[in-house]
């Protein structure tokens, strides 16, 4: 097991994590909320604006007409499933690991925004001329890249090689 796989598994470290992770989060749909215009794009670069909306679903707004109490208990139910696979998953994954981490920081963030104002906040806009990204945050990305690690994990990392008639 290396180094690093096994710092990856380590509870603590996957604590502090996401607890820093969760905070970043915090902090920037805080100064979202109290610096940024609502539905007005800041543009930051050609493809990219600053764009203040709330999200009542999920990602990309699926289930936003699902009642606020449906969304937080799936949430909820998601982040005991990602901890639950974490926990299953060997030391030596340290993508799985840091994976699981980030997905579990993304959902607590937009959980944190389901209890506390009803809605998660968006604020990142990818867009062209003619085309537009779907509005997102900093948890949303924790989720998107954490999923990726937990793919590229999957991708990468050395298979059992028993044979699965054994099983």
């Amino acid at each position: 097991m290396t180094t690093r796989a096994a710092f990856l598994s380590r509870p603590l470290t996957a604590v502090i994590v996401i607890v820093v992770a969760v905070l970043l989060d915090q902090a920037i749909k805080l100064a979202v909320e109290n610096y940024l215009p609502m539905h007005e794009a800041v543009p930051v670069m050609p493809f990219l604006a600053l764009y203040r909306t709330y999200n009542l679903g999920v990602a990309f707004s699926l289930l936003s007409g699902m009642e606020r109490e449906f969304i937080v208990g799936m949430r909820v139910i998601i982040i005991a499933f990602v901890i639950w696979l974490w926990r299953r998953t060997p030391n030596d994954r340290a993508f799985a690991h840091g994976g699981f981490m980030l997905i579990i920081a993304g959902a607590i963030g937009n959980l944190i925004d389901g209890f506390a104002y009803g809605h998660v906040i968006d604020y990142i806009l990818f867009h062209t001329a003619t085309w537009s990204f779907a509005v997102f945050n900093l948890a949303d990305s924790f989720i998107t890249v954490g999923a990726g690690l937990v793919i590229l994990d999957e991708l990468v990392s050395p298979k059992d090689k028993q044979n699965p008639a054994d099983h």
